[in-house]
């Protein structure tokens, strides 16, 4: 079998579920062969790693030279795993260069960057593939096998709920994350996962999206009426620590990765989510309405004590409603390491949280509420990240779900958010046709 040729674009945290994945499970279909990153601890990391599961040393690259790395690697496909602000033109050259692509979500955080993805994938001819893990997960193709089935009829509006507690949510507020002109923000870089999902079990594209919130418990502002005081200005220091802070000396990985690369390019993952500088949300609203006539009311709250979600849909026949408990409860002595759950196995594992609960309920008109089984994922994201894993590496079967998503997925589910922070700047409702994306143009003409 003739394996496929990989450049990895972005040696950070979540590349080590690509990198493993190419030296494991499917090392007889795919190869490693460089590696694209400009800090040159995280890429000797991963080195390290590929020659450790004893596979040939991929050569490394600058991002200067991207171009050049494909011709030399003989590259067929680039996993970008690399900031959000920077997929958009990785993924451009990569595609002009005679490259697939498979990346991470966001596909963007603005829309002229997914208006240039267009552009180029319709210029070269060339697959983009968006890694939406969240469909793969058993509990959220459980729901949508019920609305696909048309237990619950048409689907009239739904109810989204997501809760980052205070491990998880607070991680954000620490990292680059922070400020939405590399993020795009909560609404594009987390919550695209989630208006994907809205969008796949629904069948519908967002029209029209209304935004409200702001940042009201992270930040130096926020810290200041509170009276919290003085504050180191990040987690890494001696003394003692309280909660929110992170201490990198305390997790082996998340030291190899940025406090030893650090001198490097001056990146530091540990600052204090109480600091000045931070320019997303932590709580956040939205009405969002669908073609199909579908109405979503969400919302998203990034400092909550337990972490989790909770759905429900509305339908001519009935409702579905689908709980989600990923942590029941955030406890100081537990440590403050945002690799989360350690004892997740398979592909992703400790990158990603163990449901405590799940259930999925579904009940008709003039009939008793009906308990939907569920199967348990191993692994990152509900288990989603083996199934989506294998969909990448081996290819997309039949899927009567349609869960392998493209960038076209990834510009419906990126326009809610862009939608939403320019709803957040105006004060007013934001048509996504108007956001000069051709594909949303066209799907609302």
């Amino acid at each position: 079998m003739t394996r496929t040729r990989y450049a990895l674009v972005g040696a950070g945290h979540r590349a080590q579920m690509y990198v493993d994945a190419i030296t494991g499970e499917y090392a007889d279909r795919a190869e490693l062969v460089a590696i694209c990153e400009p800090n040159p601890v995280r890429a000797g990391l991963y080195v390290d790693r590929v020659t450790a599961a004893g596979h040939a040393a991929p050569s490394t690259w600058h991002p200067d030279d991207l171009e050049a790395m494909i011709a030399a690697g003989r590259v067929d496909r680039v996993i970008v795993c690399a900031r959000d602000d920077q997929h958009a033109p990785i993924i451009v050259r990569s595609l002009d260069a005679g490259a697939d692509v498979v990346v991470e979500k966001p596909l963007t955080i603005d829309a002229p960057s997914a208006a240039a993805i267009e552009d180029a994938v319709a210029r070269t001819g060339r697959r983009v593939v968006l890694t939406f893990n969240y469909r793969y997960a058993p509990r959220n193709s459980a729901l949508r096998q019920v609305i696909q089935d048309g237990t619950i009829g048409e689907v009239t509006s739904i109810d989204f709920s997501w809760m980052l507690d205070t491990k998880h949510g607070a991680d954000y507020f620490r990292r680059w994350h922070r400020e939405k002109a590399h993020s795009g923000g909560l609404l594009v870089h987390k919550s695209s996962h989630h208006f994907d999902l809205v969008n796949w079990w629904i069948h519908s594209a967002p029209r029209r999206v209304y935004a409200s919130g702001g940042l009201r418990f992270y930040g130096a502002a926020n810290a200041a009426v509170r009276g919290t005081g003085a504050r180191p200005e990040r987690g890494t220091h001696e003394g003692d620590h309280d909660p929110f802070e992170l201490d990198l000396r305390d997790d082996p990985r998340l030291k190899a990765l940025y406090l030893d690369a650090e001198q490097h390019d001056g990146y530091l993952r540990d600052r204090d989510v109480f600091g000045a500088g931070i320019t997303i949300e932590d709580n956040l609203a939205l009405v969002v309405d669908y073609a199909s006539g579908a109405t979503l009311s969400y919302s998203l709250n990034a400092h909550a004590p337990w972490e989790g979600y909770r759905v429900a849909v509305n339908g001519t026949l009935g409702r579905a409603e689908l709980d989600v408990v990923e942590r029941g409860a955030v406890l100081a002595d537990e440590g403050l390491h945002p690799v989360l759950d350690p004892s997740a196995t398979g592909a992703g594992a400790g990158t990603s949280l163990r449901p405590v609960t799940e259930r999925l309920l579904v009940q008709r008109h003039w009939e008793e509420a009906v308990e939907v089984p569920l199967d348990g994922g191993e692994g990152g994201h509900g288990g989603g990240d083996a199934l989506l894993l294998r969909d990448v590496f081996v290819g997309p079967g039949d899927d009567p779900l349609a869960r392998p998503a493209d960038w076209t997925d990834g510009v419906r589910s990126i326009s809610v958010g862009i939608a939403g922070n320019r709803s957040l700047a105006t004060g007013l409702p934001v048509d996504v046709a108007d956001l000069g994306i051709g594909l949303l143009s066209r799907e609302h003409a």
